[in-house]
């Protein structure tokens, strides 16, 4: 398991690796098990299959979203 400042360090790599890749909605950390990993949100299964099950040893996991909209308001 990844302690938080392994998890980190592997987000930012991950988020920088892709930048340049459409519909990647989000990447942050989230709980797993005794330590965190990396989760990446995606608008299609499809673009799941471009993104590695690890980053320097931090389980990456993909979820599919659809895409993020923000809610309409006055603000």
């Amino acid at each position: 398991m990844a302690d938080l400042d392994h998890a980190r360090a592997a987000k930012a790599r991950l988020r920088e690796a892709l930048a340049d890749h459409d519909g990647i909605e989000g990447v942050g950390l989230a709980p797993d098990g005794d330590g965190y990993c990396v989760q990446v949100n995606v608008t299609r299964t499809v673009i799941a299959t471009d993104i590695p099950a690890d980053v320097d040893g931090v389980s990456v996991h993909v979820h599919v979203v659809g895409p993020v909209r923000a809610l309409g308001g006055d603000g």
